[in-house]
């Protein structure tokens, strides 16, 4: 489960597993998790987190989304 990134009280990760899914990246903190699709970026599943902190979290994707695009494609190959 490679971590590409932390911000704040945030892991961003994705499970080493789910190559076969579209680029996303997972986020966690103490027991929430929550999952973001990447091409575009929007919230795919939430585990617990409150609406203005998954707010907070989607702006904290938009930014790093090429980022995180490079780390995707980077460890699972490119998948057109």
């Amino acid at each position: 489960m490679p971590t590409i990134a932390r911000e704040r009280p945030w892991r961003f990760f994705f499970y080493s597993h789910e190559g076969t899914e579209p680029p996303h990246v997972d986020v966690d903190r103490e027991r929430l998790e929550a999952k973001f699709w990447l091409e575009p970026v929007a919230l795919a599943s939430n585990g617990g987190f409150a609406a203005h902190e998954l707010r907070e979290i989607q702006r904290v994707i938009e930014n790093r989304q090429r980022t995180f695009l490079e780390a995707w494609h980077g460890y699972f190959g490119y998948q057109s």
